[in-house]
């Protein structure tokens, strides 16, 4: 059975009876009543689980780029010193090299987070906040 937020909840088992147990027992107060919702709020959309996966997959690339290069590079250290000692060119070492190229893969790897941010999370996170503002509105105004 799938979830309906516009159909009214079905009654609950535990509820008290509508008799006080003991004579001394004030009356219960009575339920307010239940509003059906005319419109899916903003917890119940899926939007903000798409915000957050998204967010999610943008700092793993970024995060993965950089971390990656850099444990590259403190692998081919250790384990492959013959390697990161030869020469590309007369005088500059494989090592520094590879050192070198860690600033360019930094940059690459803002450069993907800022754009997976402007290409994903940012629409998405403006669609949400348009939302809580038309919400919020409808929310005042009742």
């Amino acid at each position: 059975m799938s979830y309906d937020p516009y159909q009214a909840p079905p009654p609950r088992r535990d509820a008290s009876p509508p008799y006080a147990s003991y004579p001394w027992q004030p009356p219960a107060p009575p339920e307010p009543p239940r509003r059906t919702v005319p419109h899916a709020r903003l917890g119940h959309h899926s939007d903000l689980r798409i915000l957050r996966s998204a967010y999610r997959w943008q700092r793993r690339v970024a995060t993965l780029t950089a971390l990656g290069y850099f444990t590259l590079f403190l692998i081919l250290s250790a384990y492959a010193p013959s390697f990161m000692t030869g020469t590309v060119t007369d005088g500059l070492p494989t090592g520094l090299l590879l050192a070198l190229f860690q600033v360019p893969v930094t940059w690459l790897a803002i450069a993907l987070y800022e754009g997976t941010a402007r290409r994903r999370v940012d629409p998405l996170a403006a669609l949400i906040r348009k939302q809580a503002e038309l919400d919020a509105k409808r929310e005042a105004a009742r």
